[in-house]
């Protein structure tokens, strides 16, 4: 059987432990990447999960920012978002909206590259 010394013990063990790895976490928090790794398009055909570290990393296809990102001035490294210039709905003919857009560039480069999903369902989800 455990005393009950030995058991006040482990309880106070616990509890530095806890706090020790609560103020840990506090102090010194991950830091956030430099590029998103997921982005979350809603769509009306249904929302578009896009994994865009996997798009980017040398490890995955490898694409440069400018591929996707086609208004980069030279060494830029912060692009605009997507919907910065390509609004929902686009009341302007030079600049397709932002649903168009998407999939002239994916679809186009899916196709271009083949890989990736080319049919609605692979990408929208309901």
């Amino acid at each position: 059987m455990t005393s009950k010394k030995e058991l006040q013990v482990a309880y106070g063990l616990a509890i530095i432990f806890l706090v020790v790895g609560i103020l840990s976490y506090a102090a010194f928090p991950a830091k956030a990447p430099d590029q998103p790794v997921r982005l979350m398009f809603e769509g009306v055909a249904g929302n578009v999960l896009f994994d865009h570290k996997t798009h980017t990393v040398d490890s995955g296809y490898g694409i440069a920012c400018q591929d996707c990102h086609h208004n980069l001035e030279a060494g830029e490294t912060n692009p605009e978002s997507c919907g910065a210039c390509h609004e929902i709905e686009s009341g302007d003919e030079d600049v397709p909206k932002r649903s168009d857009a998407f999939h002239l560039q994916c679809i186009g480069c899916h196709k271009e590259g083949d890989a990736g999903p080319q049919e609605c369902s692979g990408c929208h989800v309901m």
